[in-house]
C-alpha cells in the first residue's frame, strides 16, 4: 500500500488514481479519463500555502465524496439504514438500506445503489506516519487537495463548498462537500477524513446534483455516523 507523509518543506505530491475497468457502469465515475497499467505510477507537483507532501501509490478508483452534520452518534441502528462495523480496521458507518455491496480494488468497503450508479458510498485505507488529520493541515487545504489530486480527475471541475473540523471521543474528524462537474453530469459530493493506528481514512459518499435535494440528508448520515471504534 501507498504512504502518506507531510513535510514543510516539500511540494505536493500524489500518482495518479490508477482505473480499474469495471463491467458496472459508473463505478470508476471519478476517474475514468487516467488509465494506466497496474505497475505504473506518475507523480503530480503543486505547491500550496503549507507545503504538503501526500504520496499515493496505485490505489485504484476512488469513488468521490462528505458532510456537516452531527457526529455524535455511532454507527447504530437507525431506520431505513444498516450498519457496517469491522472491527479488523476499527471502524464504523451507515449506509442507506437498498445499497448493495460491491469489490473494487484498493477500496476496502463500497455500497451502492444499483439504479443510480453516481449514489456510493466508500471506505479506503491508506498508511500514513502521521498521528492525527491535523498534522497535514487544515481542513480547507486538505480537502482541496484530495479533491482535486485524487478524487476526481484533471479534465472535471472541482468546486470545494465547504469544510470543517469535528472532535469526536477525542479523535478529530476533517468534512467536506464538493461538486465535480463531468460533461454530461454534475456529482454533489460529501467526506470525511480521519487518521488514527498508523492509517488515513477516507469515506466518500455522494449523489447526482439533480437527486440531490432528495438524498442529502441521507448521504450527510452516511457521512456522520463514520467513527473509529476504538
Amino acid at each position: 500500500m501507498a504512504s502518506l507523509k507531510l513535510s514543510p518543506s516539500s511540494p505536493i505530491s500524489i500518482s495518479k488514481v490508477g482505473v480499474i475497468p469495471s463491467s458496472k457502469k459508473g463505478l470508476s465515475f471519478l476517474v475514468k479519463a487516467e488509465h494506466h497499467s497496474s505497475s505504473s505510477s506518475s507523480h503530480l507537483q503543486d505547491k500550496c500555502q503549507r507545503r504538503l507532501i501526500v504520496t499515493f501509490g496505485l490505489v485504484a478508483p476512488w469513488i468521490s465524496l462528505l458532510s456537516r452534520a452531527p457526529l455524535s452518534f455511532a454507527a447504530e441502528s437507525k431506520k431505513g439504514f444498516l450498519a457496517v462495523s469491522d472491527n479488523k480496521d476499527a471502524y464504523a458507518f451507515l449506509y442507506p438500506f437498498g445499497w448493495q455491496e460491491v469489490v473494487i480494488e484498493g477500496q476496502d468497503k463500497v455500497y451502492k445503489d444499483v439504479i443510480e450508479p453516481l449514489e456510493s458510498v466508500s471506505v479506503n485505507l491508506v498508511p500514513t506516519s502521521k498521528q492525527t488529520i491535523k498534522e497535514f493541515g487544515p481542513p480547507k487545504q486538505i480537502a482541496e487537495t484530495l479533491i482535486k489530486k485524487v478524487l476526481a480527475p484533471p479534465n472535471q471541475k472541482t468546486t470545494l463548498i465547504d469544510a470543517s473540523e469535528h472532535d469526536v471521543d477525542g479523535k478529530t474528524y476533517y468534512q467536506f462537500e464538493f461538486t465535480v462537474q463531468a460533461r454530461n453530469y454534475t456529482r454533489h459530493a460529501l467526506g470525511t477524513i480521519t487518521v488514527f493506528n498508523g492509517n488515513f481514512y477516507t469515506l466518500t459518499t455522494g449523489a447526482n446534483e439533480r437527486r440531490w435535494e432528495k438524498m442529502k440528508d441521507r448521504l450527510h448520515t452516511v457521512v456522520d455516523s463514520f467513527k473509529i471504534t476504538v
